[in-house]
Order: C-alpha cells, then sequence, then structure tokens
C-alpha cells in the first residue's frame, strides 16, 4: 500500500509540472527524471527534456502543428534502402519479441529513418539507426513526434565513428542494441534529463562492465562477446548510481592532480 501511494504521489509531482498553464518548469522536470519517468508519462516528458516541445507554453499548439506539417511534407522514398530497412527492423523486432511486434511499427521505422536521411544528404544509412529509433517509436504517440525526438539525439551523436567492435558500438549507439529495451528506457530518462549525457556515458558503460564482470569470468572468449552483445537484464537504479560515484570520483581525482583542492 506505502508503494503505491508513493508511486501515485511521483506520478502527481511529473503531473504538476506538465499540467503548468504558462511554463514549464524543465530543470524540476530534470530532477524528477533522473530516478525515471512514469511509463504513462514518458512520451510528454522526453519531448520537453530534448527540446522538440518548448518550455514556454504559450505558442505550444501552433509550434506542434508546425511540426506534423513540416514532417508530413519530408521526402520518406528510397525504394532500396527502405527494403534493408525493413530487413533490419524484422532482425530487431526478433530480438526484442516483447514489444514493437506490430506490423506498422515496421512503416514508422522506414517513414522516420527515410525522412531523416533525405533531409541530411551527408549522412549514410547505418543499421543501427532502427535500434536508436524504436525507443521512440514505442513511447511516443506520434510518428512525427518520433521523427523529432529521433532527429535530437542524432544531433547529438558522431556518425562519423565506425563501428567495428562492442565497445563502439557501447559508445557510439548509447546501448541501444545491446541493453534489453526496459533497461534503455530507463537509462534514457537519465540521459535526456542531463545536459550533457555523452560525458556521463562512458561511466554507465564501466558501471555495467563492473555488474556483470563475475558473469562473464568463467565464459570462453565468444561467450563474453555474445553476452556483450546482448546484455542480460540489469539493475538500472545500481547501474545508475555507480556510474554516477565513477563520475563523482574521477572529477575529485583531477583536482586532486591538478592541485585545486
Amino acid at each position: 500500500m506505502k508503494q503505491d501511494e508513493d508511486k501515485l504521489s511521483y506520478i502527481d509531482d511529473f503531473q504538476e509540472i506538465l499540467q503548468s498553464e504558462v511554463y514549464v518548469d524543465l530543470e524540476r522536470l530534470r530532477i524528477l527524471a533522473r530516478h525515471g519517468v512514469p511509463n504513462q508519462l514518458r512520451s510528454e516528458v522526453w519531448k520537453y527534456l530534448l527540446g522538440v516541445q518548448q518550455a514556454d507554453r504559450s505558442k505550444e499548439l501552433s509550434l506542434s502543428k508546425a511540426r506534423r506539417e513540416e514532417y508530413e511534407q519530408m521526402d520518406k522514398e528510397d525504394v532500396e534502402i527502405a527494403k534493408r530497412i525493413r530487413g533490419e527492423v524484422l532482425r530487431y523486432q526478433r530480438r526484442v519479441s516483447e514489444v514493437l511486434q506490430e506490423k506498422e511499427y515496421v512503416n514508422s521505422f522506414v517513414n522516420i529513418i527515410l525522412a531523416y536521411l533525405n533531409s541530411n544528404r551527408d549522412v549514410e544509412y547505418n543499421p543501427s539507426f532502427v535500434s536508436l529509433v524504436a525507443p521512440f517509436i514505442y513511447v511516443m504517440d506520434t510518428e512525427c513526434d518520433a521523427y523529432f525526438c529521433f532527429e535530437r539525439i542524432m544531433q547529438a551523436l558522431d556518425e562519423e565513428v565506425e563501428i567495428h567492435d562492442w565497445s563502439t558500438s557501447w559508445l557510439q549507439n548509447l546501448l541501444s542494441k545491446e541493453m534489453r529495451f526496459e533497461n534503455l528506457v530507463r537509462l534514457w530518462d537519465c540521459y535526456f534529463a542531463m545536459s550533457d549525457p555523452l560525458s556521463f556515458h562512458p561511466f554507465v558503460c564501466l558501471s555495467i562492465l563492473l555488474s556483470v564482470k563475475e558473469a562473464v569470468e568463467d565464459l570462453e572468449q565468444s561467450e563474453i562477446r555474445t553476452m556483450l552483445h546482448r546484455l542480460p537484464l540489469l539493475n538500472m537504479e545500481m547501474i545508475i548510481a555507480d556510474a554516477y560515484n565513477f563520475k563523482h570520483e574521477t572529477i575529485e581525482r583531477q583536482m586532486n592532480e591538478n592541485g585545486e583542492v
């Protein structure tokens, strides 16, 4: 009963911020989001955290309409790449069987990725786009919102890095290919609440490696690689807390080495 009351209170805290008629307090929203976002509110919260939705609500309706019109007019055609996307989506759906299995989702993957590629001609298609866009397709209420959230995260990533091994993939794709889906959206709650999530990401990777250390010690090399490509279900509260500690310890050590303390 106490746990249910705490959960309702937590949801109420989010709703109080989101229901503001004039201005959404982004700082309060970020503080709450770092501890996880309720499933039923994640769509709205992520849009604010990623800057797709503006904190000033005076032009909310007009901006939403402009986004819809812009997305509708985007070129979403490329037969060859669409075929490659569909193939990758089918592989992805087999891997995350608990979500995103409905057929209509496939078209959303194709539309969003092609809209992005055709709007950014210098970017080449990469299969990792499927796992990066998947959380937005699952979380967002509309394909349009999923596109603009995906666009935001792509702007934050450096697509020049070649994907050769598991470590590069971990760092480049924000663990979207390797992590269990429920773990991933919880992690991204935390990331989107940060001003610079990419600087925190390596500490999360370190935290994960330490958490699975005992599990991989008795495995063969090929088995270890398989585990690192398909991570088991993780305790994300512990992973994130340890990552914060690692970052804090690193900053303290750097300050000591620089003679600032």
